[in-house]
């Protein structure tokens, strides 16, 4: 059954690796200030009334962004079942510890205002700190397992343990996502807030900018050394992340500045920027083997019918349209800053 050896991938096949790899940057890019809003929750929100401004900021949204995880994840099971399969299986305790994180994150926003009690409101807004930061980290050290190798031998078949998947590179690559989301967030919060919190946001991003800066570009040309020491490059052009790590020197002076909406894109195309040099390097893998090249999971060789794609190819052609208007509706909904509700007029009331 080597069809993991399989041929190069077709014109379907590519354009599916494409679509999943759209999804991922999608949510990454929208989850990814959630993150960084909810690992800041301890750090920013020194008051009750803080903490409770800096959650509505994210409030009307943070369920909606989601909805691209789970698209990424359905579209990676139809198109590309063995690599999902293999996923499952290797990275099952990882994924396991994420889920677990984005359910008990789920549950605080809807159950941290239900009492009136501290402790009930301190124990909830941990598990949003721990469920936007362990998330955070964890799926850089996924992808990062996914360009670098994990233990995968003939047919498919995980050989490895938890361990294996927590390596010096792919920690790097966990400690490069939390820091890039977090710092994500703090452009979020000094877009989307007034008073204290937004205050708060500019000082610690102006601090938080050049550590991401010296982790991000680190990780990113161990990247390219690993590639090169493998004689496999992808499909990256040279100035793709090196873009991504200008901009990202730019986002201290922004956040500085006060020039937040530009603060904002720049952290949202580095996220861009990050995870489609990961993607194109892994190309045209889905999953890189550790134990030889002979092993590794192909586009070709994992991907689903020919068939299946086309339905899908259509599916998505018809249904994608629609998601993208009903959120760009929602963010415009919710479009105002968030603070106070006695000194500013908000869409998102303090609960």
């Amino acid at each position: 059954m080597l069809a993991l050896l399989s041929t190069s991938p077709s014109g379907l096949e590519q354009l599916w690796f494409a679509l999943i790899g759209v999804l991922w940057l999608g949510y990454f890019f929208l989850e990814g200030f959630d993150f960084g809003v909810g690992t800041l929750l301890p750090i920013l929100g020194k008051t009750d009334v803080e903490r409770r401004v800096i959650i509505n900021t994210i409030g009307p949204v943070w369920d909606g962004n989601e909805v691209w995880l789970l698209t990424a994840g359905g579209a990676t099971f139809a198109a590309f079942p063995l690599w999902y399969a293999t996923v499952f299986s290797g990275f099952y305790l990882a994924l396991f510890l994420i889920l677990a994180a984005l359910i008990f994150r789920g549950m605080a926003f809807e159950f941290r205002h239900q009492r009136d009690d501290a402790t009930w409101v301190k124990w909830w807004d941990r598990a949003i700190f721990w469920g936007s930061a362990l998330p955070a980290l964890l799926w850089g050290v996924a992808f990062a397992d996914f360009i670098h190798g994990v233990p995968i031998a003939a047919h498919a078949a995980w050989t490895g343990t938890f361990f294996d998947l927590v390596k010096p590179y792919a920690l790097l690559g966990g400690l490069s996502t939390l820091s890039l989301f977090t710092l994500h967030g703090t452009t979020y919060l000094g877009l989307k807030t007034v008073g204290d919190v937004r205050n708060k946001a500019h000082a610690f991003g102006q601090r938080i900018a050049p550590v991401t800066f010296i982790i991000v570009t680190g990780f990113l040309f161990w990247t390219y050394l690993s590639a090169h020491s493998m004689h496999h490059s992808g499909l990256v052009p040279p100035l793709l992340p090196v873009i991504g790590v200008v901009v990202l020197g730019g986002v201290g002076w922004l956040i500085r500045d006060r020039l937040e909406g530009w603060a904002f894109l720049a952290t949202a195309l580095v996220i861009v920027a990050f995870f489609t040099t990961l993607l194109l390097n892994l190309y045209p893998n889905v999953l890189v083997s550790s134990v030889t090249p002979h092993f590794d999971l192909t586009i070709a060789g994992s991907a689903s019918h020919p068939y299946t794609l086309k339905v899908m190819s259509w599916v998505a052609l018809i249904f994608t349209p629609f998601v993208l208007l009903y959120q760009t509706w929602t963010y415009i909904i919710f479009k105002k800053r968030v603070g106070h509700s006695h000194n500013v007029s908000s869409d998102a009331t303090v609960h």
